[in-house]
């Protein structure tokens, strides 16, 4: 096997990305915000944004417990998933808004591109992919500028706890020199994450700043704001 034994079941990992147009949209981004910047991609997943935001001049590294696993085993564990996703989203397409894609066609699409564009990358820079265990991470204090984190943090309130949370959001900022942005703030039920206020009311305990904003994307029903979180400048 890999770095991955003793670490996590191959199975139990859902590999599936977004790609680098739909995170612009889920964190309220421009082209221009990422030139020259240091960010932080955490989970990255199956997802794009790793590989074209460097092409186009950013500084990029993408975090995931899933690269313990070898570029072959995850390109393959995708292409199932996505197949799957296909296979059993008639079922739940309710909880979905059919704005950004057009059908499920259209949605398995890009979610193969997206899958594609992170294998390729993962294939020529594979430094640029760490894995590693949330909630701890191997880099320095506020190694980056921007951290994104997306569809992990509040999603699975049902199986990570609150303290949890705190624990993985506190290490992220640490590594984070200007902002963590996170999205979305909703649960697999489409329900904003109970313990949202509990968990901003620490962080601005402990001299953050925050901010709720809607956002120009939704897919899960409700899944259309993020949360920013700041370093109180000096």
């Amino acid at each position: 096997m890999s770095g991955a034994e003793g670490k996590l079941d191959l199975e139990r990992i859902v590999f599936i990305g977004r790609t680098f147009e739909e995170y612009l949209q889920m964190f309220d981004l421009q082209e221009a915000d990422l030139v020259g910047r240091r960010i932080l991609d955490c989970p990255a997943g199956a997802c794009s944004f790793t590989a074209i935001a460097n092409q186009l001049g950013g500084d990029v590294t993408a975090a995931d417990i899933a690269y313990y696993y070898s570029t072959d085993e995850l390109a393959d564990k995708g292409v199932q998933d996505i197949e799957h996703v296909r296979s059993e989203l008639d079922k739940v397409r309710d909880n979905f808004a059919w704005d950004y894609f057009e059908s499920i066609e259209d949605l398995t699409q890009t979610r193969s591109r997206a899958l594609n564009d992170n294998t390729k990358d993962r294939r020529q820079t594979p430094e640029r992919y760490v894995p590693v265990i949330l909630p701890n991470l191997p880099f320095s204090n506020e190694a980056f500028d921007l951290t994104l984190s997306a569809h992990f943090l509040f999603m699975y309130s049902d199986r990570l706890d609150y303290d949890f949370h705190l624990k993985a959001v506190n290490e992220l900022m640490r590594v984070t020199r200007d902002e963590l942005r996170i999205f979305p703030l909703v649960d697999l039920a489409c329900k904003r994450y109970e313990h949202l206020d509990r968990l901003i009311d620490e962080l601005v305990s402990q001299g953050f700043t925050t901010e709720e904003t809607e956002v120009p994307y939704e897919f899960q029903k409700g899944a259309n704001q993020m949360l920013i979180i700041r370093r109180m400048k000096p």
